[in-house]
């Protein structure tokens, strides 16, 4: 049995500067950071043939052609593997919620089926197969950015070339400056799940007809990413919270479907209780409200008075890799 798992991610600047419609004309810049909540895969051989997949669903079917989850389909054509065979998925925190966890995914599938066949994939690679099947194959209208910090792990610098090179680089935040940007980034779940695809595939295709607000819109969050790792680097932990508030000003303008008059009553009152600035994590509409606050209890204790529970994390500086191998 293999047992392979990702981390799920967190923004900290520059995304949505991450999709090809976006980088492929200007380059695109992301600070990302993987989380200890994980997606689990685990691949093992049963003693009946066939492809037998464990998610949300139930699958036993007798060729590839007939499995109904795309990615799942798509990884095994892509990793030859014997025709029996079991895959099941676990995740600590639901799809849906902003965090990456289609990304995330799809790297602990493709590291569990290299494993199986006892084959080791780098990172870079890992990624670039993760990203080859979501955006080249399925045509998902989704960005780099989850898959690459799902196979790297740490708190990185993502820099998205038009000629489609992505290079990778640890953010330098002093060791202290670390410690505080972990305990002064708070989650809170705002209750709604949500698809990012009509979300995404509006900024794709406004990007794509080159509509002069959306690129103004998207050029101004890539400068605001390169702003924040200045600032993080510098262990400007509060400039970082006020140009994350400058940050989802602006997100909120790329579509109507952004946000609601619910997740804006969140965000102001936690705003008035602590929070510096913050955004919702994610393509928008729902998922996790992400905070930067120096005074914890007060932003923690408003929160739970609306009714928003909290998911604490640490970073996950492993990335994607195996945890299990019998």
């Amino acid at each position: 049995m293999i047992i392979a798992r990702s981390p799920l991610r967190i923004t900290l600047g520059g995304g949505g500067t991450d999709l090809p419609s976006y980088y492929s004309r200007y380059g695109g810049f992301v600070i990302s950071a993987a989380i200890d909540q994980y997606v689990y895969v685990t691949v093992n051989r049963p003693f009946t043939p066939g492809y037998i997949l464990k998610y949300s669903k139930l699958e036993h079917v007798q060729n590839i052609e007939s499995i109904q989850h795309p990615i799942v389909r798509e990884a095994l054509r892509l990793v030859e593997t014997p025709a029996q065979i079991e895959i099941t998925v676990l995740a600590d925190i639901p799809s849906g919620t902003g965090l990456g966890s289609s990304g995330s995914f799809t790297t602990a599938l493709l590291k569990a089926l290299f494993a199986f066949n006892r084959h080791i994939v780098a990172p870079a690679e890992l990624a670039e197969l993760a990203c080859e099947i979501e955006i080249g194959r399925l045509a998902e209208p989704v960005g780099k950015q989850d898959q690459y910090i799902a196979a790297y792990g740490g708190v990185t610098c993502f820099t998205f070339c038009p000629s489609g090179k992505v290079t990778a680089e640890p953010l330098h935040l002093p060791a202290e400056a670390l410690h505080r940007l972990e305990d002064d980034v708070l989650l809170f779940f705002t209750g709604y799940s949500r698809s990012a695809g009509s979300i995404l595939l509006d900024q794709k295709v406004r990007t794509e007809e080159v509509d002069p607000e959306m690129v103004r819109n998207l050029h101004f969050v890539k400068e605001l990413g390169q702003r924040s790792k200045a600032a993080l680097e510098m262990g400007s932990i509060a400039e970082f919270g006020e140009i994350m508030h400058e940050h989802w000003e602006h997100k909120k303008r790329r579509s109507e479907g952004m946000s609601n008059p619910q997740i804006d009553e969140w965000y102001e009152y936690a705003r008035q209780n602590g929070a510096i600035g913050g955004k919702l994590v994610g393509a928008g509409g729902g998922g996790f409200l992400m905070f930067c606050a120096e005074d914890h209890r007060r932003l923690r204790s408003a929160m739970a008075k609306a009714g928003l529970g909290e998911v604490r994390f640490r970073f996950d500086f492993d990335g994607c890799r195996t945890v299990c191998h019998y």
